[in-house]
C-alpha cells in the first residue's frame, strides 16, 4: 500500500522541489540508501547521504540507469551531469537529507496507533528486543529492529516498516553516541512503553559523565503518549533518574531489601541452567522459572522480558513453554570446546569495562581446571585517559583468576607493555613492599603474570598455534572491528567438519532480481518449506521480512509455529494443513491451504461449531484460507467440475470464510515443450477464479507462478507470486543469464585422512572402491549419507573440489564419511576443505550426475549439518 506521495513531501521535509516526477502522483514506499540493494525501483525514494568518507550523490547516474526516479538530496550539491541527466526523476533538496528521512519515519510512525516499546540502554539492547519479540510473538503481529539497527540511520529504517494494517506492535531498539541524538530518535520511535537495559561505559566519551549519558538515554521516554518503563531497581544512578523524571516504571530487583514491583530470587540449579522464583508484589502471587543458560548476562536480559511479560499478566506455565524455546541470539557471550582441551567463552560482539566486568564473572564461575586466560582488543569509547583505563582493566583480572593477558591494539598493547615493564622492575620484592610501591592490582597480582601483546588482530594470527592454549579456560573478549571471531575459529574444535555456508547477501540478490520481473503492485509470496529449501528457515525468514515480502508459505503446521516462535510476523500460509492442526493454525495466525471438500468441512466444524468464544478463553479469529484449484496438476486441489458444489458453500457460509486467496499450480512451468498446456491451465484458471469471486461477492489475492513461472509467464503475475528455488540462486527456467542469479549456499566438508592405497587393493563397504590404475591416494571427507549426500554419487559418479581441483568419489557413500581420490592433488592434507557444492560445483549440474534435480540436492542437507550465515 501506499504510505506517502511524493508530491507531498515538500512541506513535510520543508524542501525544495527541484523537478516534479514524470509520475504526478508518484508514491513513496521504500526507503533507499545503498545503490546495490535497490530491489524495486518503482516506489523507491533515495536518500543521498554524505559523511566524511562518502557522498550519496555520487551514485544517482547509477540508481536513475535501474529505474529508480524518487530522490532526497542536499541543498547546494551539483548532481552529477546536471538535472538534465534526470528527465523523469522527482528530485527534492533539502537542508539534511539524514533529517528528512527522520522526519519521514516519524510522519509514518505517527499513523501506527498500536503500542510501541523502545529498548535503550548500555548493554543487551539487541538481545532483549529478539528475545522479547520471540516471547510476544503467539500474542503480536510485531514489526522490530533488524539485526542492531539502532542508529540515526537504523531507527528510521526500521521504524518506516510498520504496517499498521498488518502490526500490532513495534519493538525498536535506540542507541546513541553523543548528546541531542536520542531527541531525534525518541521523535521517530514515539515509544508507548519502554524498556532501560543497563548503564555501562560504551559510547562514555561522547558524554561529560555518566550521569549525562543516562539523562540523554532517557528522553527516549519523554513523550506524551509514554505510558511504562520497564528497569532493574537495582541501578542506583538509573533509579534515582527515573524517580527524578517521575516516569511511570514497573520495576524488578534481585536485592532482598530492594522496593520494586517484581523480586527475583536465584535457587541452586545445574551449571547450564537458573532457576529463579519471581514474587511480584501488586497481586502477591509467586512463581517460579527455569531459564535454560546461566551467564549472567544472558540471565539479565531475560529478567527484562520476563518484567514485561509478567506485567502483561501471561500464564506463568505458558512463560515458561515459551522460555524453554527461545532462539539464541548470536552476539551473546557463547561457551565453545575449543582445541587441545581447551575451552572458549567466546564474547567477540562488542568491548566496554561493563561488558568486560560480566564476562569476567562468567570467566570466574567455571570451574575447569587449568590456566585462565583472557584475549582482550582495546577498550573503545570508554571516556577515560588510557592510563586509567586500563588501571580498571587490571582490577577487574584478580577475582576471575587470570592468569595471562593477550593484548590486542595499539592502545593496549603500549599500556600492557609498560605493565610488563614494571613487572620487571618488582621481581624480587615482596608482596608487602610491591603493594607500597605501586597500586595499580595487575603490577602486584602475580609474579608469574604473563602478558602478550600485539599491534593487530593479524599479527595475532599469523603466529598463533592452538596448542599453546592447550587445557586453557579462555575469555575472547574484543570490539567488533578487531575481527575477533577469526580468533575464536582458529580454537574452536571442529564438531563437524561439514558446514553449510548460507550467503545473505546472494539471497538478497536473488530476491531483488525476481522482483524486478514484477509489475508493480503484485505480491510476493516465499516459500520457505523444507528448513527453506535447506538453508534454514527462521534465518530466511528473518532476512525476508526485512525485505518486504508480502507472504511466507510453508509445508505443514509445526514449521508455522517454529517461525511464530522465532518472532516472524509475516502472513504465513501451510500448504499440508492437517485437520488435528488446525486449532494451533488460529493460535499462531496460520492460514491453511484448503484443497477438498472434506478439509472445507473439518474447518468448518472445527471454527464455527459455536458461534461464541469460551467465557474463559480469549477470542481468536478463524484463520483466513487460500482456496487451491486443480487446473492440470492432478495432485490436489478442486476441479472445475466441484465449482458448483463449492460455489453453494461458499454462499451458505459466506459469513464464515475468509478466503485470503485463490491459487493453482502449474505442472511444466519451466519445460517450454509444454507451454500449450501451461497456457490451458491459466486460462482454467481464470475461468475458475472468475466464478468463486462472483460468489464470495469480492475480489481476492490470486497466485498460479513459481520460480520458472514468474520469468516465463509475466502476463499471470495476477495479484501475487510464489518465488521458491529460484530464491536460493538456481534458474529451473534455463533463462536466467548466468551472471543474474548467485548461488547462496556452498556445502563444505574437511578431510579427516588420506591413505595411500596399492594397485590392486580395495576402500570402503563392499570393496566398491578399487585402485585400478596403480597406486592412489585417498582421501576420507567427513560427510555422508545421514549429512544429506546422495549414495548416488559414489563409485564416480559424483566429485569433490579440493584446492579448486576436481577429486572423484571412489568407492560407496557411506553414513558419516566418503572417500575422493585426490592422487592428482599433492597438495592435499587432511584438514583441507572439500567444497560438496558451491561456487565452481553448481547445483543443476551435480544433480544431472544422478538423474535428479537441484531442489532434492539442497533439501536433503541435513539438519545435523551445521549452518552459517554470511553477509558482506
Amino acid at each position: 500500500m501506499p504510505f506517502h506521495l511524493f508530491p507531498a513531501l515538500p512541506a513535510l521535509l520543508a524542501g525544495h522541489l527541484l523537478q516534479a516526477p514524470a509520475d504526478a502522483a508518484a508514491e513513496v514506499r521504500h526507503l533507499l540508501l545503498d545503490s546495490r540493494r535497490v530491489g524495486l525501483p518503482a516506489g523507491a525514494v533515495f536518500f543521498a547521504l554524505r559523511g566524511p568518507s562518502h557522498d550519496g550523490h555520487r551514485y544517482l547516474p547509477d540508481l536513475y540507469a535501474q529505474g529508480v526516479r524518487l530522490f532526497i538530496i542536499e541543498e547546494g550539491v551539483a548532481l552529477p551531469g546536471g538535472l538534465a541527466a534526470y528527465p523523469e526523476a522527482g528530485l527534492l533538496a533539502v537542508a539534511s537529507p539524514l533529517a528528512a528521512l527522520q522526519t519521514l519515519a516519524a510522519a509514518h510512525r505517527a499513523g501506527f496507533t498500536g503500542p510501541v516499546i523502545g529498548i535503550t540502554g548500555s548493554n543487551g539492547k539487541t538481545i532483549v528486543k529478539e528475545w522479547l519479540a520471540q516471547l510476544l510473538s503467539a500474542d503480536e503481529d510485531i514489526c522490530r529492529s533488524p539485526r542492531s539497527y539502532n542508529s540515526q540511520v537504523g531507527v528510521p529504517l526500521s521504524v518506516w516498516e510498520l504496517n499498521p494494517a498488518r502490526h500490532t506492535l513495534g519493538i525498536f531498539e535506540a542507541g546513541i553516541s553523543e548528546v541531542g541524538e536520542m531527541t531525534r530518535l525518541a521523535a521517530i520511535i514515539q515509544p508507548t512503553e519502554g524498556i532501560f537495559t543497563t548503564l555501562g561505559t560504551a559510547h562514555d566519551a561522547g558524554f561529560a559523565s555518566a550521569e549525562e549519558k543516562l539523562q540523554e538515554k532517557l528522553r527516549l521516554f519523554a513523550g506524551s503518549q509514554f505510558q511504562r518503563l520497564f528497569y532493574c531497581a537495582d541501578q542506583p544512578l538509573v533509579r534515582a533518574a527515573v524517580a527524578a523524571r517521575q516516569l511511570p516504571a514497573f520495576s524488578w530487583t534481585r536485592q532482598p531489601e530492594q522496593p520494586a514491583d517484581i523480586r527475583f530470587t536465584a535457587e541452586p540449579s545445574p551449571s547450564d541452567h537458573t532457576r529463579l522464583r519471581a514474587d511480584y508484589f501488586a497481586p502477591g502471587l509467586t512463581a517460579e522459572f527455569t531459564l535454560p543458560f546461566a551467564d549472567e548476562p544472558s540471565v539479565e536480559n531475560a529478567l527484562h522480558c520476563l518484567a514485561v511479560l509478567l506485567h502483561r499478566q501471561v500464564e506463568p506455565a505458558e512463560i515458561q513453554r515459551r522460555l524453554a524455546r527461545l532462539h539464541p541470539v548470536a552476539m551473546r557471550l557463547e561457551m565453545k570446546l575449543g582445541r587441545h582441551g581447551s575451552y572458549l567463552l567466546d564474547d567477540t560482539y562488542n568491548n566496554d569495562l561493563a561488558g568486560l566486568a560480566l564476562a569476567l564473572n562468567a570467566l570466574a564461575r567455571q570451574s575447569r581446571p587449568g590456566r585462565r586466560t583472557l584475549i582482550l582488543s582495546d577498550v573503545l569509547e570508554s571516556g577515560l585517559n588510557a592510563a586509567d583505563l586500563y588501571a580498571r582493566v587490571a582490577g577487574l583480572l584478580p577475582a576471575a583468576g587470570v592468569s595471562r593477558v593477550v593484548g590486542i591494539g595499539e592502545e593496549i598493547s603500549e599500556q600492557l607493555s609498560q605493565l610488563k615493564i614494571k613487572n620487571e622492575e618488582l621481581k624480587g620484592q615482596d608482596d608487602a613492599a610491591a603493594s607500597t610501591t605501586v597500586s595499580n592490582p595487575l603490577l602486584i597480582f602475580n609474579s608469574q603474570f604473563l602478558i602478550q601483546t600485539y599491534p593487530t588482530t593479524e599479527a595475532f594470527l599469523a603466529q598463533l598455534s592452538s596448542a599453546d592454549f592447550a587445557h586453557e579456560t579462555v575469555l575472547i573478549k574484543g570490539a567488533r572491528r578487531f575481527g575477533f571471531e577469526r580468533i575464536v575459529a582458529a580454537l574452536q574444535a571442529q564438531q563437524h567438519g561439514t558446514v553449510l555456508e548460507v550467503n545473505l547477501d546472494a539471497l538478497s540478490h536473488n530476491l531483488q532480481h525476481y522482483r524486478r520481473q514484477l509489475r508493480p503492485g503484485t505480491k510476493l509470496m516465499v516459500m520457505v518449506k523444507a528448513f527453506a529449501y535447506g538453508a534454514g528457515s527462521y534465518e530466511v525468514a528473518g532476512l525476508l521480512e526485512f525485505q518486504r515480502a508480502d507472504y511466507l508459505a510453508v509445508a505443514y503446521a509445526d514449521e508455522g509455529v517454529a517461525l511464530r516462535e522465532a518472532g516472524i510476523s509475516l502472513p504465513i500460509m501451510v500448504m499440508n494443513a492437517a485437520p488435528d492442526s488446525f486449532d494451533t493454525l488460529r493460535r499462531y495466525r496460520l492460514e491453511p491451504e484448503i484443497y477438498s471438500f472434506e478439509m472445507l468441512a473439518e474447518y468448518l466444524a472445527t471454527f464455527y461449531a459455536t458461534e461464541a468464544p469460551q467465557p474463559t478463553q480469549p477470542f481468536l479469529p478463524a484463520p483466513r484460507i487460500h482456496l487451491k484449484l486443480d487446473t492440470g496438476m492432478r495432485r490436489l486441489g478442486f476441479d472445475e467440475a466441484d465449482l458448483p458444489a463449492l460455489v453453494k458453500l461458499l454462499r451458505e457460509h459466506a459469513a464464515h470464510l475468509p478466503v485470503a486467496s485463490i491459487m493453482t499450480h502449474l505442472a511444466a512451468a519451466d519445460d517450454s515443450d509444454h507451454d500449450d498446456f501451461t497456457q490451458e491451465q491459466l486460462a482454467t484458471f481464470r475461468r475458475m477464479a472468475a466464478t468463486l469471486e462472483e460468489a464470495l461477492g469480492h475480489s481476492v489475492l490470486k497466485h498460479a507462478l513459481n520460480s520458472a513461472g514468474i520469468l516465463r509467464f509475466p502476463d499471470a503475475q495476477f495479484d501475487m507470486v510464489r518465488l521458491g528455488i529460484g530464491l536460493y540462486g538456481v534458474d529451473a527456467s534455463n533463462t536466467v543469464a548466468p551472471a543474474a542469479l548467485r548461488p547462496v549456499s556452498q556445502l563444505r566438508t574437511t578431510i579427516s585422512q588420506i591413505k595411500t592405497l596399492p594397485a590392486g587393493y580395495t576402500v570402503g563397504y563392499g570393496r566398491r572402491g578399487t585402485a585400478t590404475t596403480g597406486e592412489r591416494r585417498i582421501a576420507t571427507l567427513a560427510i555422508g549419507y545421514a549429512d544429506g549426500y546422495d549414495r548416488r554419487f559414489g563409485n564416480g559418479a559424483g566429485a569433490v573440489l579440493i584446492h579448486g581441483q576436481a577429486a572423484p568419489l571412489v568407492g560407496s557413500v557411506c553414513m558419516d564419511m566418503c572417500m575422493a581420490d585426490v592422487t592428482n592433488i599433492p597438495q592435499a592434507r587432511a584438514g583441507d576443505v572439500a567444497l560438496i557444492f558451491g561456487e565452481g560445483l553448481p547445483l543443476p549440474e551435480l544433480a544431472s550426475r544422478i538423474g535428479t534435480i537441484a531442489y532434492e540436492l539442497l533439501t536433503n542437507v541435513s539438519e545435523r549439518v551445521k549452518r552459517v550465515f554470511v553477509s558482506e
